[in-house]
């Protein structure tokens, strides 16, 4: 265990700068074009912002080898792992192999939520370098990462070093180092590093994208997404693991959780397929509520004693991106406001508008004001994509976000199978979750603007977008 523990801390030190060949350069120590403020990781983030890349391999539009079985290892068994797994298990063509946490009872109740399945898979719980040895199996093609954010990207690239295919949930990365990681792991290795945003999956977001591809709103102009969700309790209610995401709250400034008002948006608008976030400014409000409400709770609670007396990222960001075709997009976040959870999910062409939120979704064509309700029918009846007329009910059916986590997991193992593209591949993944180190740097900088990285190495100028439709039909099996 000794020599496993240490092999893991040098794989989580140095996985970040060897693959971009940075180790010991300015990059790493210094701030070479001193403009840097620290993330914290030490990145020189205008550098890296502004790295001229050379793709090795173009992820954007391969079909790895089909596999008529895609055999899963899931790592984190805490919060979102579980539903993912027996989601998972209603999907013919699937076989759960292996359970992964570092709490022992997690992962046994997990495995325990799949009694009455096909499944009957291995747990992995003896100590932190568990997934390690998890993904070293010959007989496991994807791996499932479900963990706190910063083990998101360490997991991904060693997975795909070990040949597996990775999924994993958002953000992927949390710095522009790892970001540039995944991708060029992901080329070199020819496996796919697909971001779980399940965002893209919701019935009026998958609605808007098909209008939008039939032309319906016109030419794109303008698009925003957001997550204002109030989740302040949920920072002090039950035991969370290593209170994780209130430092990430306490430790970096900026839009931490970019990409579930950003994916659909970025989709639709054909980002890294025809065109390219170029830059983005970044502005927060101070922190009005979070410091105060930790030092209420930590006055009584010692659980809380290491988070009191510290500045926490304020409570709105609001960051905006200009694309390379002139294009904007607005991306807002807020989790501790006291407001109605909001994406905002709204498309502006020259023709037309759709908003959701605050629901229903809306449709409008002109000042005139909104589709009547029997007009909303219609364009249902019209655009609703064959992957919801298909697997709508079914997936409202086994959960998950109303349905939509059921359909990215559902297109994800469709894809695998048949040898297809992802929906979402690394370049998504690098390019909507730099939104976090991005927006954190503009902020520290009195909103200055910063270049988004181009992932792609120029290869969006030529890249198809993005097909949802379903080529072999509904090729993968559901059981109930």
């Amino acid at each position: 265990m000794n020599k496993n523990n240490n092999a893991r801390r040098d794989f989580l030190k140095v996985s970040g700068l060897t693959g971009l060949g940075l180790a010991g350069t300015s990059l790493v120590t210094g701030c070479a074009t001193g403009k840097m403020k620290s993330s914290g990781k030490g990145d020189d983030i205008v550098a890296l912002a502004e790295r001229k890349y050379t793709q090795q391999f173009n992820m954007c539009g391969y079909g790895a080898p089909a596999l008529p079985v895609v055999r899963i290892g899931f790592i984190g068994m805490g919060s979102r792992g579980p539903a993912a797994a027996v989601r998972m298990s209603h999907l013919e063509g699937v076989e759960i192999k292996a359970l992964c946490d570092v709490r022992p009872e997690k992962a046994i109740a997990a495995k325990e939520r799949l009694k009455g399945t096909s499944h009957n898979p291995d747990l992995y719980t003896d100590g932190e370098d568990a997934w390690m040895e998890m993904c070293q199996r010959d007989d496991i093609d994807l791996i499932y990462i479900t963990t706190p954010w910063d083990l998101h990207t360490p997991m991904a690239v060693y997975a795909m070093e070990q040949g597996k295919h990775t999924a994993t949930e958002v953000p992927a990365a949390t710095t522009l180092e790892e970001c540039w990681q995944l991708v060029e792991t992901s080329e070199r290795t020819k496996k796919h590093c697909c971001i779980l945003e399940n965002c893209c999956y919701d019935f009026f977001e998958l609605l808007t994208f098909n209008m939008a591809r039939q032309g319906f709103f016109g030419e794109i102009v303008h698009g925003e997404g957001a997550y204002i969700h109030d989740i302040m309790d949920g920072y002090f209610s039950g035991k969370r693991y290593d209170h994780w995401r209130l430092k990430q709250n306490m430790n970096r400034r900026g839009n931490l959780y970019p990409t579930h008002g950003l994916g659909p948006v970025c989709q639709i608008m054909n980002v890294n397929r025809g065109d390219k976030m170029d830059y983005l400014t970044s502005t927060s409000t101070m922190d009005f509520m979070l410091a105060d409400k930790v030092n209420e709770v930590a006055a009584s609670d010692p659980e809380y004693k290491e988070f009191a007396n510290h500045s926490f990222r304020g409570n709105m960001n609001t960051s905006v991106i200009k694309t390379a075709k002139g294009k904007t997009i607005m991306i807002q976040h807020d989790v501790t406001s006291p407001r109605p959870y909001s994406r905002i999910h709204m498309i502006s062409g020259t023709k037309g508008i759709a908003q959701k939120w605050p629901t229903p979704g809306k449709i409008a064509l002109g000042h005139e004001g909104w589709f009547t309700e029997e007009q909303m029918k219609e364009v249902e009846e019209k655009y609703t994509m064959e992957l919801v007329t298909a697997l709508g009910e079914m997936a409202k059916k086994v959960g998950g976000h109303g349905g939509m986590d059921f359909l990215m997991d559902w297109r994800l193992i469709d894809c695998l199978r048949n040898g297809l593209p992802l929906d979402h591949d690394v370049y998504d993944a690098a390019s909507w979750s730099a939104i976090f180190p991005l927006s954190e740097w503009s902020v520290a900088n009195r909103s200055a603007p910063i270049d988004v990285p181009d992932f792609t190495g120029g290869s969006w100028k030529t890249n198809a977008p993005v097909d949802k439709s379903l080529k072999n039909g509904v090729s993968t099996g559901v059981t109930m």
